[in-house]
């Protein structure tokens, strides 16, 4: 639960990304790839169930929606990108940061949502 001294964020991510979390002990996200600079969690749940239905499934045969806090002040260093519509933010953590932000994770990163990819499609 989110109170003021934590943020609640989510990602979207596929197969891949999230079993390299689960080898984490639910703790921490993968370092980032050299083709993927910005480590990108969503401020909003609805943001990320699209992502995760409309971009991850049909891409890799299933989408999750994961839902993680973190400490708010360290957080809020990083300012919120809106990345299209009002309701499309998102914090852009360069991967350089990114075992910092893994560290001010509090509690388990938890997997609140899975979309399969239609098979007809």
């Amino acid at each position: 639960m989110t109170d003021s001294k934590t943020m609640t964020l989510w990602r979207p991510c596929g197969p891949s990304e999230l079993e390299l979390v689960r080898e984490s002990g639910w703790t921490a996200w993968p370092p980032r790839l050299p083709e993927q600079p910005i480590f990108y969690p969503v401020l909003n749940e609805d943001y990320a169930i699209k992502i995760a239905r409309d971009w991850n499934a049909p891409r890799d045969g299933v989408g999750y929606v994961t839902r993680f806090e973190i400490d708010r002040e360290f957080a809020e260093r990083y300012p919120v990108q809106q990345a299209g519509g009002k309701t499309i933010l998102e914090l852009w953590v360069p991967a350089e940061e990114l075992d910092e932000f893994n560290n001010r994770i509090i509690g388990l990163i938890e997997v609140v949502v899975e979309y399969r990819a239609d098979p007809k499609t």
